[in-house]
């Protein structure tokens, strides 16, 4: 990788810094779950984030306009659908216990964790809007072209979205210890109610 390539990497993972770091639903999912599954809970679930980030980095950066453009003519419907899933999901972290959600961790696995972010973050189309805007800021807006850049790009944009998860994980795993069962219980009941709110104003702005 010459040094062009590997400017256009740090600034992707910049990007990706940039998107990933402002609280949002799965923010708290991310920072529930490693305070009551553990951080590698956490990690995972910020990887499915992460991945999705990725995905519509690709659409923006190789110039994928037209599944960019029906994505935003999609927007109320995929919107109506992530929040449907995100008062689920707060409906049950609203109910669930400390003890339970590491059972179900153990014996499910890790990839509900990281399909569930997927899924809440593939389903804001905005999220393009602002990979597009950032990218024509920065001058590293392509035509699908320039196909080593966009990589270089888009691989930027998954390390710098990953790296702020497993920070986020490992930060907040710091403080696991010094919490009890009865605090972790608030923490569902806090975390869900808010994830709930959220869903419930999407559902009502569309």
């Amino acid at each position: 990788m010459n040094w062009s390539m590997f400017s256009i990497y740090l600034r992707g993972l910049l990007i990706g810094i940039t998107i990933a770091a402002p609280v949002g639903p799965v923010g708290l999912l991310c920072i529930r779950r490693t305070l009551v599954k553990g951080k590698l809970s956490g990690l995972v679930s910020g990887l499915g984030a992460a991945s999705a980030d990725s995905v519509y980095g690709i659409v923006a950066g190789f110039g994928f306009t037209f599944i960019s453009k029906f994505l935003i003519t999609q927007k109320s419907c995929l919107s109506i659908l992530g929040a449907l899933f995100l008062c689920v999901l707060g409906i049950k972290a609203f109910q669930s216990k400390p003890v339970e959600s590491e059972i179900r961790t153990f014996k499910k696995g890790l990839s509900g964790d990281y399909f569930s972010t997927f899924l809440i973050t593939i389903t804001n189309p905005m999220t393009i809007l602002s990979f597009t805007a950032v990218f024509a800021s920065l001058g590293l807006s392509t035509t699908g072209e320039d196909y080593a850049s966009a990589i270089s790009l888009v691989a930027g944009v998954f390390s710098g979205s990953s790296l702020w998860w497993l920070t986020l994980s490992q930060s907040i795993a710091l403080f696991k210890r010094f919490i009890g069962d009865q605090i972790l219980i608030w923490i569902n009941r806090i975390s869900g109610l808010t994830i709930l709110i959220i869903g419930v104003m999407v559902l009502v702005t569309n």
